[in-house]
């Protein structure tokens, strides 16, 4: 064998260890847990983890009950998801994080990180980050979340609801 051809298969194999190694590091990573439900951002990460784990009751929980398209029953938040299934990401591997939260008064914002990740090849990972902000208001002494431009259904926003 050429020399090379030798340089060329030891970094072939060098590679695919990387490869290797990187996907035991992200699969052997700690699953995401619920957190207390005491600020806007805990309650945005937890509304968020429940409709990735489909807890959709618990999702619905979190969801303000002030929204003028409230889904009144949990039955009409399910098929809510179902119809607005796009922005929801259902089926799509998606990995979200708080990134920062500024509250003022009732109101919070909280800007939340979204990694997409689709086929990628040997020089495209095929990850897509998307930053966007949740809308969340105090009631009594819960914070609820009040719209979002995704994992939100808009119509919850109009007057009627979702037909």
């Amino acid at each position: 064998m050429k020399s090379t051809d030798r340089i060329l298969v030891g970094i072939v194999v060098g590679i695919v260890i990387l490869v290797v190694v990187a996907l035991v590091a992200v699969l052997a990573g700690p699953e995401p847990e619920y957190l207390p439900d005491d600020s806007p951002e805990n309650v945005a990460h937890n509304y968020l983890l429940a409709l990735q784990n489909m807890d959709y009751e618990r999702a619905y929980s979190y969801l303000s009950p002030y929204l003028r398209g409230y889904p009144f029953t949990l039955n009409k938040f399910n098929e809510n998801i179902q119809d607005n299934s796009w922005n929801f990401r259902s089926g799509e591997s998606v990995t979200l994080s708080v990134e920062k939260t500024v509250v003022i008064g009732k109101t919070a914002i909280v800007t939340i990180s979204e990694s997409r990740f689709r086929g990628g090849d040997l020089f495209n990972t095929g990850q897509r980050t998307n930053v966007f902000e949740m809308k969340l208001r105090l009631e009594g002494d819960s914070w609820k979340v009040a719209s979002s431009p995704y994992y939100f259904a808009s119509c919850w926003d109009q007057a009627g609801g979702c037909k």
